[in-house]
């Protein structure tokens, strides 16, 4: 994928067009909150370089979102912001008017909540025991407890491990490690997974990316970074090709904002 960009604007509708700089897509998806602030999704051909997206606000701000699909993959990402023109013309050649939209949405009081747990924290992560093929890792919980905890690091090949523990333990060994190698290993506490919410619970909204750079390159790798305006994800996924060609796929948690691509 190129770039993306609006080429028209008005009241109720903003057109885009993009570029594919290599290779063909099966099809394309374009991403938007309406002015209520719910996610809606616009399915394009993979032949076209344009569209128009109707139905929105006069005077309002929105980001559109890109996607190539290819084969059941969706690749790449573009984004754009664009502000909707304002709502004026002629009503038979003798009025003039200008209307402005205001959406207000009154919700009924919640019902009172049984206080929530506080949230628990992680102090120090250090090595206590190594190894040339293990290294014990300890941690400390200043406050609260959590349901597990989860240690990722990338082994000798470069691949992502991850190395699921119970919520009671602060230690654990790391095994099948090289020996005189750097690791560097990451701890996530886990905490507050909740069940479903039931049809008369109030779903949560869905997430939204931001803007993903290139933070840092070397001749061998970039480092990636994005942000998240809204929400959480449970994972990522940065797809790309190689120096042959190939698809790679490099998983990533749902709580990183920053990953290198070796």
């Amino acid at each position: 994928l190129g770039e993306l960009t609006v080429s028209q604007v008005t009241p109720g509708s903003i057109q885009l067009e993009w570029s594919v700089l290599e290779g063909t897509f099966d099809s394309f998806t374009v991403q938007y909150r309406d002015a209520q602030g719910q996610p809606q999704a616009l399915a394009v051909d993979g032949g076209s370089r344009r569209v128009t997206v109707p139905g929105l606000s006069p005077s309002r701000r929105y980001k559109f979102n890109l996607y190539g699909v290819w084969g059941r993959k969706r690749i790449g990402l573009i984004s754009t912001d664009a502000i909707t023109d304002w709502m004026d013309g002629c009503i038979d050649g003798d009025l003039t008017m200008c209307v402005l939209h205001c959406a207000v949405i009154v919700k009924a009081p919640a019902p009172p909540k049984e206080e929530a747990p506080s949230q628990p924290t992680l102090g120090e992560l250090r090595a206590s025991q190594v190894n040339p093929d293990s290294v014990q890792l300890e941690w400390s919980v200043p406050e609260g407890t959590f349901d597990s905890f989860t240690v990722q690091y990338r082994d000798a090949q470069g691949q992502p491990q991850v190395l699921p523990v119970d919520g009671g333990s602060r230690t654990v060994t790391v095994s099948g490690l090289s020996p005189s190698r750097r690791y560097k290993f990451n701890l996530y506490g886990l905490w507050g997974r909740k069940p479903p919410a039931s049809p008369k619970e109030e779903a949560p909204s869905q997430p939204m990316l931001g803007e993903l750079r290139a933070s840092q390159v070397s001749p061998d790798s970039v480092q990636l970074e994005w942000s998240v305006p809204e929400g959480t994800f449970d994972s990522f996924t940065v797809q790309y090709k190689d120096a042959q060609g190939q698809p790679q796929v490099l998983p990533v948690d749902g709580g990183s904002r920053t990953v290198t691509v070796p």
